[in-house]
Order: structure tokens, then sequence, then C-alpha cells
């Protein structure tokens, strides 16, 4: 299973089917139709919608609304389900999990969303996390990198030079971020307590760990391309597995739909 970002984003051309040995990654723009929005709305669930309600700002109410939305229709079609079946929980650090009823089925998945973009992955049987992030140019990057990023890692990013450090950060900190979502600790898990690979164009590679003596032998990690501006990667247990890179659009939706639902025309 290769650490490199050579994964092309294919619009599926049939319905998708997830076999033991895979890792799915979908992109998905958070824009949606009104018709499309509204559907999303129906999807969540009680708490979810409420929980969307509760953003200050139309924007993020959206963007947060489509990705939950899509991230229901995505686990219906793998877990060959209704989106309203669909029972979540989270470990206590926010993880979220297929709840009891359906976690039998040992389908895993993360999700990750950045401004205008999200990332979802799924794989059986291992720990996965994934994560995007929009590449800001309003932060202070090496005032950040110092109090988060371990010694070794921001001199690293003081060594490159001053065109590549921007980039550098966010490489870095969706890597850092992907391996500790995986892990399900959150941020409990403190960052300089592991070492990432940042250098652009280098592979990713999670280089070491203070927490986990074995931690490079049981976890992969792999850089994503989401899109110009945007940084992502993924962090999976164990190294075998064929990562497959899907893109969200309405054509996708079609074909991921039940048939007696692509078969109705009223139907989105």
């Amino acid at each position: 299973m290769s650490n490199t970002s050579h994964h092309s984003w294919q619009v599926p051309l049939q319905p998708v089917t997830l076999l033991n040995n895979e890792i799915h990654i979908w992109k998905v723009p958070l824009v949606a139709s009104e018709q499309a929005y509204s559907e999303f709305q129906q999807i969540l669930s009680p708490d979810e919608r409420a929980r969307a309600n509760r953003f200050y700002f139309e924007k993020d109410r959206r963007r947060w609304t489509i990705a939950h939305g899509v991230l229901r229709i995505l686990l219906a079609h793998y877990l060959n389900t209704d989106t309203h079946n669909i029972q979540l929980v989270t470990n206590d650090y926010g993880k979220p999990a297929l709840a009891p009823l359906l976690a039998g089925t040992d389908l895993q998945f993360n999700l990750s969303h950045s401004a205008e973009l999200a990332l979802f992955a799924f794989t059986y049987h291992r720990q996965i996390g994934v994560d995007v992030e929009y590449m800001r140019t309003d932060i202070e990057c090496e005032l950040l990198a110092l109090s988060q990023f371990s010694p070794s890692e921001y001199a690293t990013l003081q060594a490159l030079p001053l065109s590549l450090r921007t980039e550098a950060f966010f490489l870095c900190w969706s890597r850092k971020e992907s391996y500790i979502k995986a892990k399900g600790r959150g941020l409990s898990l403190p960052l300089d307590q592991f070492d990432v690979s940042l250098i652009p164009g280098k592979p990713a590679a999670l280089l070491g760990s203070r927490e986990e003596a074995q931690a490079t032998t049981h976890w992969s990690l792999h850089a994503l391309e989401p899109g110009d501006g945007y940084a992502g990667a993924l962090t999976v247990e164990g190294f075998d597995g064929n990562i497959h890179c899907w893109q969200w659009d309405e054509v996708a939706r079609t074909r991921l739909k039940p048939e007696h639902e692509r078969n109705n025309p009223d139907e989105m």
C-alpha cells in the first residue's frame, strides 16, 4: 500500500463495493442545490439537526449538514440499508463509530471537513483516520508549529525556504490530525509526542513516536491531494490494502441510491 499521493479521484461509473482489502476515500464538495440541501437536512437525526442549528453562520450550518448527510448516505450504501437506520455513537474523545447494533459489520470510517471540502474514509477491520485542511494564509504557522509540533518537525520546517513553509505546515498538521483520529484519542494525544514527514514533494510517513514504541510498524500514513489550496492525509492500521479515491457529484449520488430510488424519477 503506497504512502504517496498518486491516487486519482474518480466518479464511480457503477455502484461501488468495498472489499475487505480496500480503503475507500471520498472527496465531497460542501455545496448543494436547495433541493439537495433539503434532502440532507431530512437525512440527519434529530440530534444532528439540533447540532447543525447551533452554528451561528449559515455557511457553517450548511457545510456541516451536507457533510453529515453525505456520511449517512455513504454508510447506508456500504451497509446496504436505509439512511434512517444508521445509528452513530462517539467515544470519549469524540471519534464517531457505528452503534452496537451495526458494529458487527466491522465497517470503520472517519470524516473531516474544512472550508468547502470534506473527506470520508471507509474500510473494514482496522482503525482509520482522515484529515483535510484548507491552507489558510492568515494564521501564524510558525508560531503554531513551535507550540504544537515536535522539535524535529519544527527544525525541519524552519530549514525550508519561506515559500514552502505554509504548505509544509499544513501537510504536517493534516498528517498529525489523521494519526490522532485513527487512534481515536483526539487531542488527548499531544501532537509533539510523535513525528511525521512534512517536506512538500516527499512521501508521507510516520517517522517515530514517544507514546507508542511500535507505532511505525503498526500504522501507515498516506498523503492525499484533495485539490488546490488543501492538504489531506490518511492514517490506517497496517500496511496492506488498496486505496480507491472517489469523487462525489450528483452522478455518484444517483449510483449510490438503492435500486428502487434510482427508478423513481421523483426522487433526487
